[in-house]
């Protein structure tokens, strides 16, 4: 998905969390900007920092699903799926008190079966156009400022994490990157707005625009 819009504005999304310490942190360069963001949660997250999840809320920004954990969907059997989709959706639902539209699957990954599965359980898939890197090892902090910004334009969805997946997520993906979250997402805004774009969740961004849905599949 993207979305179709004139307005000058990307859309930012973050994933893997809440985590106390990153996502608190954003959030105040967030509001000093006065940008808003989506953020894809992981309920093993909301549940270990349910305040931390009602700050992100507070503060104006938009809460969407990317799992109860972080397995990869595809290697799930199908009614697996469904439930964690639905009984994902409604916890979350319940905690924050506001209608949940969008679920990432982790890793981005998702075969015709399982996009399927995410739409009978009434939510829409969302993928991504540019990323910061940010889940990556060895790379710059410039590198991943030029990775964001290689697809600035309006309505460009650009993928960032305000956390990274391990066991506490029911996954092993090796040691978390070195990165400065925190830096990475003034420089990111400061490259976007040089370019005319303001940083908007995607609830904010289709005020404005229109989504232009597509289907991505791993096989």
């Amino acid at each position: 998905m993207e979305v179709r819009t004139e307005a000058p504005e990307f859309v930012l999304t973050y994933d893997d969390g809440p985590i106390a310490g990153t996502t608190d942190r954003l959030l105040d360069v967030l509001a000093e900007r006065g940008a808003t963001a989506t953020f894809f949660v992981l309920l093993t997250r909301v549940r270990a920092d349910p305040g931390l999840l009602a700050s992100v809320v507070d503060a104006g920004h938009e809460v969407a699903l990317h799992g109860v954990d972080h397995r990869d969907l595809t290697t799930l059997p199908l009614d697996e799926v469904g439930r964690n989709l639905s009984d994902g959706r409604r916890e979350l639902e319940d905690r924050t008190g506001r209608p949940v539209r969008w679920f990432r699957p982790p890793y981005g990954h998702q075969t015709y079966r399982v996009w399927r599965r995410i739409h009978a359980e009434g939510l829409t898939p969302v993928l991504w156009g540019p990323t910061t890197g940010d889940s990556r090892r060895g790379v710059t902090q410039a590198d991943r400022v030029a990775s964001a910004l290689s697809g600035a334009r309006p309505g460009a969805i650009l993928l960032a994490h305000d956390g990274y997946a391990d066991a506490t997520d029911r996954v092993d993906d090796g040691p978390a990157p070195e990165v400065d979250r925190v830096e990475l997402l003034s420089l990111v805004l400061d490259g976007f707005a040089e370019r005319g774009l303001r940083a908007r969740s995607l609830g904010d961004a289709l005020v404005a625009g229109t989504p232009r849905l597509e289907g991505r599949f791993t096989r």
